[in-house]
């Protein structure tokens, strides 16, 4: 069962090859302009073979950090700038006034929107739709209580990572987390079980333990996951057996 269409295929984050494998200087940031229109920043950087690893700038995110980072292949950015001598960055406590907590979709909108995000990354529409699922239950305005915001429970640092300007509008929620598990899905090499582990523990966890972390919340939420996704497919396939 294919979870992207005809393949799993470049990662549409991908960088052009640099010439130094990591950013020089601690101090010195990068700023990444890509293709999609996404923008974020690279605390440093480093090659890995044909894939270069970008660790993000973000809350909480310190440059020795190894555990945040999207491997992505050498095909898709724009331009690359150098923002010399900045702090470790403070993220603002951002006031959303009413008009930009949207109201939640309907059916057919969420299904539009699941239905673009799923063509942009090559990602099954079901796989997304059984993320927002178990993420927020469809609750546009939906807050855990680690900060994840919206739809797919975006946490601050990943949003603004993913270009994710307001967390609770459902378009750049979908958009984002779409972008966040199709970078997971690289990561890991298409190995939906990971990617989804590290979607909720986070990458340092799966890293740590070699695989899916002995959590029982991670454990069960991957399995969640899953089930729904099975479970939608076969209803598709009772709708239209052909």
């Amino acid at each position: 069962m294919r979870l992207r269409a005809a393949k799993f295929g470049p990662f549409l984050f991908g960088l052009i090859w640099f010439g130094l494998g990591v950013c020089p200087l601690v101090h010195a940031m990068e700023h990444v302009i890509l293709k999609n229109g996404f923008e974020l920043d690279c605390v440093r950087r480093e090659t890995v073979g044909d894939k270069v690893r970008l660790y993000l700038a973000g809350s909480g995110t310190a440059a020795n950090d190894d555990s945040n980072y999207l491997e992505v292949t050498a095909d898709s950015v724009i331009r690359v700038e150098t923002v010399a001598d900045v702090p470790q960055p403070v993220s603002p406590v951002k006031i959303l006034s009413p008009v930009t907590i949207m109201t939640a979709p309907t059916k057919e909108e969420l299904q539009e929107m699941l239905a673009h995000a799923g063509a942009a990354h090559h990602i099954d529409e079901d796989l997304l739709a059984s993320v927002v699922r178990a993420e927020s239950g469809g609750q546009v305005k939906a807050v855990s209580r680690t900060g994840a915001r919206g739809l797919m429970q975006l946490m601050p640092a990943t949003a603004t990572a993913m270009g994710v300007d307001d967390a609770f509008r459902p378009d750049q929620n979908i958009a984002g987390g779409t972008a966040y598990l199709d970078a997971l899905l690289t990561r890991y090499h298409d190995n939906l079980a990971l990617a989804l582990a590290a979607y909720n523990a986070g990458p340092g966890a799966v890293d740590k333990y070699h695989g899916i972390p002995p959590y029982h919340e991670t454990r069960e939420y991957v399995a969640r996951v899953i089930r729904e996704f099975n479970r939608r497919k076969q209803m598709a396939l009772i709708a239209d057996p052909k």
